[in-house]
């Protein structure tokens, strides 16, 4: 089978010649910048640029020959033209974090500034100090606002915003060059993600603080929000699937993370009334623009409870299976949803077993749970979440060939 086939095969309870497995398919199975080099000579690779992609994260953009290396199916097209399908040219540019990663590229250089204790800005507020692996802001970005009148967006500001983000007709023609490149270049399954996402967040406005309360508070005006962001994610739908459609095969539709590490961030009738019906609509209309592609759910955390609401959604896919929340096993994730959507990650315990388990304990975790969470098919291996800066390169390459059976 080539990498292609094989994906969609198991996303279809298919037979397949081997589990598929993906490295940095999109933003949350993808490896810090800070281990990449280091996975690349364990690898036996030559030096090659680590380029950062995602630079709040810090995540290196894998390139093919690691991919090859590991055994690895899909690619990224973002909706800014960025893809590991191929080689880019002219868009890269040396940056190397104040020294802390040499022979790094990002593409907005001018985004950053070194201070003199060492600490690296991002866009003025993002800060990674001497010591830290990733960029934050205070609270993570969001307001921490517990008492008082809860802030909630002004309706027609979020329809201005959400007027800018339409695609132009020069945008679509450039997603849909580069997207039947990257169908040329490579015979792995192509992940699109970005501009068809909804944008629909549990701690979307306002944070985590502030919007699951607004949803129990003010649930009319989440409708009226949440029917704004449906309109314009389905006015881009239109615009771009039929002039790429061809060319992917895995279609993301959001980042919502419900769960945390015990439990859901709000209660399973709060996604019942003011997220299923959006997403329902969202996935019908990508799946009837697009009948050939899977749809593609990032949600974080402990899950359990709403895995059949995502499952009614019309969600074929859901990422990260961050089974060690919550309390539930792979075995219970894996029952839950058997032959109605397929699961993405949850290869390892990305929390314990990878840390602080021995090379041995990976590989016994691994090869576990691939054949709980791969039986029957449906299922696409990676970690729980990305593979992070302390994480030594045998513990990777490990995962990786423990998968492979």
């Amino acid at each position: 089978m080539t990498s292609r086939e094989r994906v969609l095969a198991a996303l279809n309870f298919q037979p397949v010649d081997r589990l598929p497995r993906d490295l940095g398919g999109m933003r949350s199975t993808g490896v810090s910048a800070f281990a990449y080099q280091s996975l690349r000579a364990a690898l036996r690779l030559p030096v090659k640029p680590t380029r950062v992609h995602d630079t709040a994260q810090m995540l290196a953009l894998p390139h093919a020959d690691v991919l090859d290396a590991l055994g690895c199916d899909v690619v990224v097209v973002e909706g800014d033209g960025l893809t590991n399908a191929y080689e880019p040219s002219g868009e890269w540019f040396p940056y190397s974090f104040n020294g802390r990663i040499p022979g790094a590229q990002v593409r907005n250089p001018a985004d950053y500034r070194a201070l003199p204790d060492g600490t690296v800005t991002q866009g003025g507020t993002a800060r990674m100090p001497v010591g830290a692996y990733v960029f934050n802001d205070e609270h993570a970005g969001q307001p921490l606002i517990l008492d008082g009148e809860l802030p909630r967006p002004d309706l027609r500001d979020v329809q201005s915003a959400l007027e800018r983000g339409l695609l132009r007709d020069e945008q679509i023609r450039s997603l849909r060059d580069t997207c039947r490149r990257v169908r040329d270049s490579t015979d792995r399954a192509v992940f699109f993600w970005g501009q068809l996402n909804m944008g629909l967040c549990i701690h979307g406005y306002g944070g985590l603080a502030v919007f699951p309360v607004l949803c129990l508070e003010d649930p009319d005006f989440v409708h009226e929000l949440h029917d704004l962001h449906l309109e314009y994610a389905l006015r881009n739908a239109r615009a771009l699937l039929p002039e790429i459609r061809d060319c992917i095969d895995i279609i993301g539709t959001d980042a919502d993370d419900w769960g945390n590490q015990g439990s859901l961030m709000a209660s399973p009738a709060t996604f019942r009334e003011l997220f299923l019906p959006y997403r329902l609509r969202h996935n019908a209309e990508l799946h009837r623009l697009a009948p050939q592609a899977k749809t593609f759910l990032h949600s974080c955390g402990a899950l359990y409870d709403i895995l059949d609401l995502i499952v009614a959604s019309g969600t074929d896919i859901l990422n990260p299976v961050q089974w060690p929340a919550g309390g539930h096993s792979p075995a219970q994730w894996k029952e839950k949803v058997r032959g109605r959507m397929a699961l993405w990650g949850g290869g390892v315990d990305s929390q314990h077993t990878l840390p602080l388990g021995s090379v041995a304990d990976v590989e016994r975790e691994v090869a576990r749970n691939v054949r709980i969470l791969g039986d029957g098919g449906g299922y696409v291996f990676a970690n729980i979440h990305n593979l992070l800066a302390d994480i030594p390169p045998a513990k990777i390459i490990a995962m990786y060939r423990a998968a492979a059976g």
